[in-house]
């Protein structure tokens, strides 16, 4: 475990209790990342909101049967988890938001760290994961 990003508990409360993802930086591209993770998010049986800068364009954006958003602020429903695909430099900033909204917790993928966002996030409450994958945490059970 490092440092308590990646808590037991609170990842099992995510993947478990939690069914609306806000996946952060979620575009129609299936070679990234965040499309393959989000598939398995709605295989699992959560409901993924994406969130992309393109939702904001004219037309806005569909990805995986849902309509993404331009921003967390602008999501119309509820969200539990805020799943962000961002480098850790671009990242805080969604964890912050994630708050503000009042998501119950917040997710850095694999390779995303930052600790001054952790330590706001826990500080306001949310339980937070980072630096590992809803696909790995679910292979480890």
């Amino acid at each position: 475990m490092s440092r308590g990003w990646q808590d037991p508990a609170w990842v099992e409360m995510m993947l478990e209790e939690c069914s609306t993802w806000a996946v952060v930086g979620l575009s129609g591209d299936p070679s990234r990342t965040a499309y393959s993770i989000a598939s398995l998010l709605q295989d699992r049986g959560k409901r993924i909101i994406p969130v992309h800068p393109l939702a904001a364009q004219e037309g806005g954006l569909e990805v995986l049967g849902e309509r993404a958003f331009a921003s967390l602020s602008d999501i119309d429903v509820p969200v539990d988890v805020v799943d962000v695909f961002r480098r850790s430099e671009a990242a805080g900033q969604f964890a912050d938001e994630a708050v503000r909204i009042g998501a119950r917790g917040v997710w850095f993928q694999l390779g995303v760290v930052d600790q001054a966002a952790f330590e706001r996030t826990t500080a306001a409450g949310v339980p937070m994961v980072m630096d590992t994958c809803p696909a790995i945490e679910w292979r480890r059970r």
